[in-house]
């Protein structure tokens, strides 16, 4: 028989092992995707460790201001009609674009672009695309900012990179970097460049370019199109 403290500390073992072996698997498939683009050994551990530490960490760009106007309203108050004026505030959102989920990206990308630079045409048709679909999907969220379906920008990175290497006589071989390339690119493109306009009027107090938080937005994507590629 188990006493309730006992049984509190068992969960909270398993609950610690089960989040271990969760990070141990995310991990493993982030060192599996990066080896499929090419990258090994020591890169791979500073990626994961700069991507990690760095997607804690937003580069503000600029302040963003806008104004709500709340409309003038009548309310019944016992009986009486009492008018409430019409209102402005003033609000700014802080735009910033995140290190591991943006910017660290963004240069793996380019790195795998100058190294297939014959692949340039297929990078740029597939980013295109994405960004299109990926754009109209994304929503913006009053109080948050922009935001997309988890799995529908890395599903749309690797259908469009199957598509292009059937129909063309690129190997298998460089299916996974054209699907890193453009589900990356794509959607930063997509979700966060192109609707920038509407960062103002979300009343969010930061808006990323990126995402925020471990392993999040942009980076995962992908990673995902990459292991989707894979199998």
């Amino acid at each position: 028989m188990f006493f309730l403290p006992v049984v509190f500390l068992i969960i909270l073992v398993y609950f610690c092992l089960l989040t271990a072996l969760f990070l141990l698997l995310k991990i493993g498939l982030i060192t599996f995707a990066f080896q499929k683009i090419g990258l090994q050994g020591e890169t791979i551990f500073l990626l994961l460790f700069f991507c990690l530490i760095g997607s804690w960490i937003n580069l503000p760009i600029k302040k963003i201001y806008s104004e709500e106007i709340v409309p003038q309203r009548i309310i019944d108050f016992f009986g009486w009609k009492v008018k409430i004026p019409a209102a402005r505030f003033r609000q700014s959102t802080i735009l910033a674009v995140n290190l591991g989920g943006a910017i660290i990206p963004t240069t793996i990308s380019l790195f795998l672009i100058l190294k297939w630079w014959s692949l340039w045409p297929y990078f740029l048709v597939a980013t295109t695309l994405v960004s299109f679909l990926v754009n109209l999907v994304a929503k913006p969220i009053k109080g948050l900012g922009i935001a997309t379906p988890a799995l529908y920008p890395p599903a749309v990175a690797a259908l469009i990179s199957f598509i292009l290497i059937t129909i063309s006589p690129l190997t298998s071989e460089s299916l996974p970097v054209i699907a890193y390339v453009c589900g990356t690119l794509g959607t930063l493109i997509g979700a966060d460049l192109l609707n920038l306009k509407k960062i103002g009027s979300l009343g969010a107090p930061v808006a990323s370019i990126g995402g925020a938080g471990t392993f999040d937005g942009v980076f995962l994507t992908g990673i995902i199109a990459v292991l989707l590629t894979s199998f």
